[in-house]
């Protein structure tokens, strides 16, 4: 839930509006109290919309449709008026998570929590097919769960099957992964019962595995599938599967009906859902329960509602738990809110801001230490700064664990914060193995897992969904080497240095510089250094091998140490071309070390010098006033993740910023930061391109900027 905007109104015929609970391009919805005092979701259209008269006509038919189906599983309509100047209508409101971001949070749901489920939704299936009427969108996000049962949603897109508003040629309407293959080749006048049947198989899947039958990706992709190939049920319980595979039959005519599905999973129902669900629940119910009691009053002649402000006391208190069960049964969630009574021994509180928790997951005291403790030192600032906001809806807690900079650290970590429930989202790790070895924790966990220093390039983000990294891959570093190469140095025959001491990430570097440059104009010479080359006389060898190649620029895929030895030979060899490495060897002991031969080295960098951006002064002040020292590389870049993840929970809001829907919600999540702007990108996988060069010149690193206007 999110405060009501200034713009927004305060009452909708009678409704007096609470909370923004969402919005999207069709219009917003409101939690509200009806003018009776039960607890509504109200959905107010767009006044753009209002005056499309074909828009309102189809919003008054979604009103119609909705009030035809009678259900225990279905949420009811309270009120509408499509003819309004505002069109609306008003739901009864339901405090549990979707079936979707129960998942995401809380993992698959168990083999008897499924048979509740669809034996419920299938009963609620046959009330719509028994109105004459085709759901079209049974989907997780149509879905809310409550204690008392599932509740389904939105009838925006159902319709009679003869209808032929939705039954033109080639006109696809559902959502690709829980469509039916009619649906999904726009075959409108063959859409009936069964094709509700199919949406149905691909949920109950999906709720018991986590995994989409037909596959994640694009929606062609996935409609392709849908049609064409088998549905992916192997992790589908045994006694599940002859149902599902029936369930999704391609042929409408050899799905089951909906009255055979609930005979086949009929059984259970109370404490159907597993605890980690039903304390989601319970959590989203003490929210609701939170909001200031109300009291009646006249309002243009009709007894309404309005915010009365916080009270103190049994009976205000009394007054909202009957407030909340009158909704007639809907809110389904009696169970939750009598513990949650129970457990606080029958008096009212004034509510205390919530407190999230995150955690910095980083190498405080290995090999990384320097990068880990700047990322800390950020990250605590981040935190201060948010929390001394004004109109926030909720403080950060910070806690802070160091993994040595090993695996096994790393991994022992990462195990303690997925077993803490109190922790919503993680910062790190700082290195790229220690990420590698807590990948699947943290993806088991549902727990998003933000990356400030890592340069993974083959971690898939359809597979590990929580993953954030929040710079770009270590291969990509070679768009800002070959700019400089191209554009600036206008170099004609290059030296590739693959450093075998630096594993892949050194030859990947050579290998995408090698395709990008390599032409008719253009050359390149390949160089491996290997890992036992500890020798002067091996560095002085391949220095003196770069100059009889007549080369006008060298690139170096290694680290700061070895970096610095071939600048002293390629020194003494004269060599006086261009010479580029990326952040793996800008380091202040390359500089030390490599002495007047570091002068003119060129670095490709996915993090920039603070201290001279404009948006980052506040940062550079606070950072040196607090810890005495100008801010290290990495420290603006972990402020920034840190007030991303803070953006994404406040997007949410306290009640449902949960582990799996933060993670869901940074794909989200378009926030400017003082180094760069973080929004996901589907089409490259990546959070961010920014790439920037630095120049070793006189003694000290100077940054030159983004790469593409230092070499525009």
């Amino acid at each position: 839930m999110e405060p009501l905007r200034a713009t927004d109104p305060v009452w909708i015929a009678g409704h007096r509006l609470l909370r923004r609970l969402g919005a999207g391009g069709m219009g917003v919805v409101y939690l509200a109290r009806s003018p009776g005092g039960a607890l509504a979701a109200v959905k107010v259209i767009r006044a753009a919309h209002a005056d499309d008269a074909g828009f309102r006509a189809r919003f008054r038919r979604e009103v119609e449709t909705a009030g035809r189906v009678a259900s225990p599983w279905v949420v009811p309509l309270l009120d509408a008026d499509p003819d309004a100047e505002s069109p609306w209508l008003a739901t009864a409101f339901v405090p549990g998570p979707s079936l979707a971001e129960a998942v995401e949070e809380c993992g698959a749901l168990p083999y008897e929590s499924v048979r509740v489920l669809g034996a419920r939704l299938a009963e609620a299936l046959d009330a719509v097919h028994g109105a004459g009427l085709v759901h079209r969108d049974v989907k997780p996000g149509n879905v809310l769960l409550a204690v008392g049962g599932p509740q389904m949603i939105d009838f925006g897109i159902a319709r009679t099957p003869e209808d032929t508003a939705l039954t033109a040629s080639g006109m696809v309407v559902g959502s690709p992964g829980f469509l039916s293959p009619e649906q999904a080749q726009g075959r409108g006048r063959e859409i009936g019962p069964a094709s509700d049947v199919f949406s149905l198989g691909c949920l109950l899947a999906y709720s018991v595995t986590g995994e989409r039958p037909f596959g994640w990706g694009s929606a062609a992709e996935t409609l392709v599938r849908t049609v064409h190939d088998e549905p992916d049920l192997g992790a589908v319980p045994g006694p599940l599967l002859p149902l599902l595979r029936a369930c999704l039959a391609k042929e409408p005519g050899s799905r089951p009906t909906v009255v055979e599905i609930r005979r086949s999973l009929d059984g259970g129902g109370e404490d159907w859902l597993p605890e980690p669900v039903t304390r989601l629940i319970a959590r989203r119910s003490a929210a609701v329960l939170a909001l200031p009691a109300i009291g009646a009053t006249e309002v243009s002649g009709a007894t309404t509602t309005v915010d009365t402000g916080p009270t103190t006391g049994q009976a205000a208190t009394r007054r909202r738990l009957l407030v909340l069960g009158s909704v007639g049964g809907v809110l389904a969630a009696g169970g939750t809110v009598a513990s949650w009574w129970s457990a606080r021994g029958g008096r009212a509180s004034v509510q205390e801001r919530p407190r999230l928790v995150i955690a910095l997951h980083a190498d405080l005291s290995g090999s990384g230490r320097t990068t880990g403790r700047a990322q800390e030192n950020g990250v605590r600032l981040a935190v201060d700064r948010f929390n001394s906001r004004t109109g926030r809806g909720f403080d950060l807690a910070l806690q802070v664990h160091d993994d040595r900079g090993t695996a096994t650290g790393a991994r022992e970590v990462a195990e303690r914060l997925a077993a803490d429930d109190r922790v919503r989202a993680v910062l790190g790790p700082t290195t790229d193995a220690c990420t590698r070895a807590t990948l699947a924790i943290y993806q088991q966990a549902r727990l998003a897992m933000v990356t400030v220093s890592v340069g993974l390039d083959d971690v898939s983000p359809t597979s590990y969904r929580v993953y954030a990294a929040t710079r770009p891959g270590d291969s990509v570093l070679a768009a800002p080497v070959v700019a400089y190469l191209v554009r600036t140095a206008g170099a004609r025959k290059t030296v590739l240095i693959d450093d075998a001491a630096g594993g892949e990430v050194s030859w990947r570097l050579c290998e995408s510089v090698d395709e990008a440059v390599r032409s008719g104009q253009r050359g390149t010479v390949r160089r491996t250094l290997s890992t036992g080359a500890d020798s002067d006389g091996a560095f002085r060898s391949l220095a003196e091998s770069v100059v009889d190649t007549g080369a006008d620029a060298l690139v170096f895929g290694g680290g700061y140490a070895r970096a610095a030895r071939l600048a002293r030979a390629l020194r003494s060899a004269d060599y006086s071309g261009a010479r580029l490495a990326t952040e793996r060897a800008l380091d202040a002991r390359f500089l030390g070390s490599a002495g007047e031969a570091a002068e003119g080295w060129v670095f490709a960098t996915a993090f920039r010098d603070a201290t001279r951006e404009t948006a980052a002064k506040s940062f550079v002040t606070a950072y040196r006033a607090r810890f005495a020292t100008t801010p290290p590389w990495y420290a603006a870049e972990a402020y920034d993740a840190t007030l991303f993840v803070a953006r994404a929970m406040t997007a949410l809001g306290a009640a449902r910023a949960e582990r799996g829907a933060i993670a869901g919600q940074l794909r989200e999540t378009d926030y400017q930061g003082i180094t760069k702007r973080l929004r996901y990108d589907a089409s490259t996988y990546r959070y961010t391109d920014a790439m920037y060069l630095f120049e070793a010149t006189g003694g000290a690193f100077r940054c030159l900027g983004d790469y593409r206007d230092a070499t525009a």
